[in-house]
């Protein structure tokens, strides 16, 4: 990276160990975040702990020439709420505005999650509504529920429009057989081993078996209604 450039890198299937979940590389001024996103309910399944998982994505070729050199200097876990907007809680009360992870707005989205940007927006919304009532000098919540408005026009918005991905997504093959078959295909597209050339319609038909047709219609006509 050179002057203010920066750079986001995302990753789904290897990191979790095929569970749902991804992994994450962002650069910092000074530092890099490299972690992982798992779905608690999903954890029981794993073969491995939170923690292996982290050391194999570091060591993943993909990864560990990005990081080579570098120092630990921070090590953290946070819980991210996915409640969706069918559970979000009560955002506003007497003298009381609920924003960002508090009030649960975060989005999985399959390739990103969807979280930090929503929370500014609803600060943003907040300090609006706090300037009208300290104009008013009124805190009630009659008057502060001019935050769910502000919010109408931005996450609640978007909450709304995705508000069936996280039941979709909520597939194992979404995160194992689905990126295993993309790996596979591009593999052999782009492999010449010197055997005869294959027609590409074979080449998806091998690995699409192993995912199974039948899956990739039912979830492909889910997807259509979600997406």
């Amino acid at each position: 990276m050179q002057g203010n450039q920066g750079a986001a890198c995302l990753f789904a299937g290897s990191p979790t160990d095929g569970l749902m979940g991804g992994g994450f590389l962002y650069t910092n001024e000074n530092t890099l975040s490299l972690g992982l996103v798992c779905g608690l309910h999903h954890l029981h399944d794993a073969k491995k702990s939170v923690p292996q998982m982290l050391e194999d994505f570091k060591q993943h070729p993909a990864v560990a020439p990005l990081i080579a050199g570098g120092k630990l200097v921070e090590y953290s876990a946070h819980v991210v709420p996915e409640a969706g907007i069918n559970m979000l809680p009560e955002l506003v009360g007497d003298g009381v505005l609920i924003a960002g992870d508090a009030a649960g707005m975060c989005m999985n989205l399959g390739f990103t999650i969807r979280g930090m940007d929503l929370a500014i927006a609803a600060g943003e919304a907040a300090a609006k509504t706090v300037l009208s009532a300290m104009k008013s000098d009124d805190f009630s919540k009659q008057k502060l529920a001019e935050y769910r408005q502000h919010l109408e026009s931005g996450p609640l918005r978007d909450m709304r429009m995705y508000q069936k991905l996280s039941a979709f997504l909520d597939n194992p093959r979404m995160f194992s057989g689905y990126p295993e078959l993309a790996v596979g295909v591009a593999r052999d597209l782009f492999t010449i081993d010197g055997s005869a050339p294959e027609l590409m319609r074979k080449k998806i038909l091998r690995h699409g078996k192993k995912v199974g047709f039948i899956n990739l219609i039912k979830d492909g006509m889910k997807g259509v209604t979600v997406l």
